[in-house]
């Protein structure tokens, strides 16, 4: 299993990826249609029009690596939608590469306080 740290923000493309592409090709496909840093350190997931084959990149130090699965039976609940990019967190990745839809699976929302009164 694919567990990427808390600290790490994970940048869903939605609707369907050419899956022909491997890292240079993303890593284009980041900086110029997603408009983000592909050398952030983030992940950048992408899936194929099947749904059934996911594809996270990510920069580690040195250089890029890439984590490919693909499901021979089923199909991901991939975001369909061809709006702009989600940014979801490391337990809802791990969520869409379990089988769950981002639409059924939300949590408690998450908050964040600068001041304990």
């Amino acid at each position: 299993m694919f567990f990427p740290a808390s600290s790490v923000r994970v940048y869903i493309a939605p609707g369907p990826t050419d899956m022909r592409k491997s890292i240079n090709g993303l890593s284009i496909l980041v900086a110029e249609e997603l408009e983000l840093d592909p050398l952030s350190g983030h992940l950048f997931g992408f899936c194929n029009r099947k749904r059934d084959m996911v594809k996270v990149l990510y920069w580690d130090s040195n250089g890029f690596c890439l984590w490919h699965k693909r499901l021979e039976k089923d199909r991901f609940s991939w975001p369909q939608t061809e709006a702009e990019v989600l940014a979801i967190r490391g337990r809802e990745l791990a969520w869409l590469l379990d089988g769950l839809s981002l639409d059924r699976c939300c949590g408690h929302e998450e908050l964040r306080y600068e001041l304990v009164v």
